[in-house]
């Protein structure tokens, strides 16, 4: 889609205005489409030179809803309505939100964040829970012991019992 800038807007709509011919007319003397042109004959006449600028806006979702209602009540077309509000964007900005709000209600016509999203932040290893070994009281470290020595105990226990049954199922096979 190409850029026009200001000048030359205004000049294209005032060889209109001036009766330079119709919209197809100038469409192919200036080299754009006929669409774009009147676009620019009705922001021109709704706004003067100020429909011709460019204009960035982004919009809340309660004001569109708010252009959607009107453009309902008015019984207003998709250009007119662009038109009256002077949003920029084309005709299809107006169609789009009426697409969203009947799919999504008021949610989906929140503005959505443009760009990439950020990138996560590196996260720090965790640190330990347990207090240092300086810090634990002497009951603290009688009790740990004590369980230590039990889980020894058990685990001894359990490669006591492993052997004796590999002994015993050798045993077994060899008649």
């Amino acid at each position: 889609m190409a850029k026009y800038d200001e000048i030359f807007k205004r000049s294209v709509v005032q060889d209109y205005l001036a009766g330079g011919g119709g919209y197809k007319g100038l469409a192919s003397k200036y080299g754009v489409t006929s669409g774009q042109i009147r676009n620019w004959v009705g922001f021109y006449r709704l706004n003067g030179d100020k429909g011709l600028t460019k204009k960035f806006s982004h919009y809340s979702a309660e004001f569109k809803l708010h252009i959607l209602e009107h453009m309902w009540r008015e019984e207003l077309s998709f250009t007119q309505t662009i038109h009256l509000f002077d949003l920029r964007g084309g005709g299809g900005v107006v169609s789009a939100w009426q697409r969203k709000y009947h799919e999504g209600g008021i949610t989906a016509l929140a503005p959505k964040p443009r760009g990439r999203p950020k990138q996560m932040k590196s996260l720090e290893p965790p640190k330990p829970i347990e207090k240092p070994t300086e810090a634990k009281t002497l009951q603290e470290l009688q009790r740990e012991n004590e369980y230590l020595r039990a889980e020894v105990a058990y685990l001894k226990k359990l490669d006591a019992l492993v052997r004796a049954k590999k002994q015993a199922a050798q045993k077994k096979r060899k008649p």
